[in-house]
């Protein structure tokens, strides 16, 4: 944890730095949003690491692109079609056949689909057990939630301390939940011997 003024890239780097300084290894799979300054600091530290942009944001995203309400509904289950294909093949596949469907009726729609849907398919590299979980950052956005939450009841805090010390409780109590209780991922089985 660390507390910045902002999002910034700078910030996000200087994070991102701190955590490999502090001996983090193995990183070898990133979900996030595609906020500006947070991808530019990820790809500056972890550039090489797979990185999967949150399928969920990038629904949240897609009605900027669909101006006439009744046609959100109708877009959104395209959406959740693509990214619910058994392979990234299927998935690039239908991705094809939606932008070509919108490409004369609503180019811009099926421009953004083109350049930005395939950012939410890495998580097809993934055990097929783990690409339920790991497609979306809603595990995290959950705690970003309830961290608000609880930072909104004091509203101010006389130092940086007083905040890691109330903010850094509740990511413990979740680790401690996924490592021992509902695991979050089970690593185990993952590629059963054939019968």
């Amino acid at each position: 944890m660390s507390v910045a003024l902002s999002e910034a890239e700078v910030h996000g780097r200087a994070f991102f730095q701190s955590l490999l300084q502090r001996g983090l290894r193995g990183v070898t799979y990133i979900v996030s949003d595609d906020h500006p300054g947070m991808a530019a600091a990820r790809q500056a530290v972890f550039g090489a690491v797979p990185w999967q942009r949150c399928q969920f944001h990038l629904q949240q995203n897609a009605p900027a692109y669909v101006p006439r309400l009744e046609q959100r509904a109708e877009v959104a289950r395209a959406l959740r079609g693509v990214f619910d294909s058994p392979s990234r093949p299927a998935a690039e596949q239908r991705l094809k056949e939606l932008v070509a469907h919108y490409a004369k009726s609503a180019p811009k729609r099926a421009a953004w689909l083109e350049e930005n849907l395939p950012q939410g398919f890495t998580v097809f590299m993934l055990p097929a057990a783990h690409q339920q979980r790991m497609r979306t950052a809603n595990a995290l956005e959950r705690v970003n939630q309830e961290l608000k939450r609880r930072t909104r009841v004091a509203r101010v805090f006389p130092n940086e301390p007083s905040l890691l010390r109330l903010i850094s409780a509740l990511p413990a109590e979740t680790s401690d939940d996924w490592e021992t209780g509902k695991i979050y991922l089970n690593m185990e089985n993952q590629n059963p011997p054939p019968v």
